[in-house]
């Protein structure tokens, strides 16, 4: 039995807040990213346990959403608390690496190692469902740090043999190949959007921008902002542009 709880942090970045799971096998439960620290979130979080043997708190990656509840909630219930590596306000118990298994009754997390997002993002495979954290996201794309490791990585999750996608943030999705695909598709379409945009004479990231993302509410611009630069190291790497990384808007770029 898996259930969803929903944390109490809507925003621009997540949506309508945070999806925690809770797994249960043979009496036992384990916790899937339970957010931040919000103690209505961490009562219900708790709650939700009654009548189970929790046995640990799995966090995809240590995004601030995601993670910092985990160490509190994991010594509250005297669990240990998993996950790829140390971050912001949270520290593993238990580093979980590439196809490391987590077992609950007698059923298991696998973990899938997926950076792209962040260098320390997990996916988990239960079943035939990839639970995906910020990977793969409902209603929305993704920022990432790394534009070839992310590619890379949706390349990896589209090999498996899974059928249902269970995000982070928003609602569950039942074509995984195709909704992966799509996802691929995105990112090779901002690439070649971004080489169309240097082609017609942009010449900064500002200017990209302004072309690629044209309409974004003024909130999301820093994201875009980042996003275009992260693809264009990436285009820089794979020798379509040059690119003077200074980290500013006004960062110059330019076709090979």
């Amino acid at each position: 039995m898996i259930e969803r709880l929903l944390a109490p942090n809507p925003s621009l970045y997540t949506g309508p807040g945070t999806n925690t799971y809770i797994f249960r096998s043979g009496g036992e439960a384990l916790v899937l990213d339970p957010g931040p620290v919000i103690d209505t979130h961490a009562a219900a979080i708790v709650a939700a346990l009654a009548g189970s043997t929790p046995v640990g708190v799995v966090v995809t990656h240590t995004h601030p959403d995601h993670a910092p509840l985990a160490n509190p909630l994991a010594a509250t219930l005297g669990v240990p608390a998993y996950g790829f590596g140390s971050g912001p306000e949270f520290d593993p118990d238990v580093a979980v690496s590439d196809a490391q298994t987590i077992t609950f009754g007698s059923e298991v997390l696998a973990a899938v190692h997926t950076p792209g997002h962040t260098a320390d993002h997990l996916c988990f495979v239960h079943r035939s469902t990839l639970y995906t954290g910020d990977h793969i996201m409902g209603g929305s794309t993704v920022i990432i740090e790394d534009a070839t490791a992310y590619l890379d990585s949706l390349y990896r999750v589209r090999e498996l043999d899974v059928h249902r996608i269970e995000p982070g943030h928003g609602d569950a999705m039942t074509d995984a190949g195709a909704v992966i695909d799509s996802y691929i598709d995105h990112r090779l379409e901002r690439e070649r959007q971004i080489i169309s945009a240097v082609t017609a004479g942009a010449g900064t990231v500002a200017t990209i921008v302004d072309l690629v993302y044209a309409g974004i509410p003024v909130g999301l611009r820093p994201a875009a902002v980042h996003q275009v630069r992260v693809q264009l190291v990436k285009l820089s790497e794979d020798a379509a542009v040059w690119f003077d990384d200074d980290r500013t808007e006004q960062a110059r770029v330019g076709l090979r």
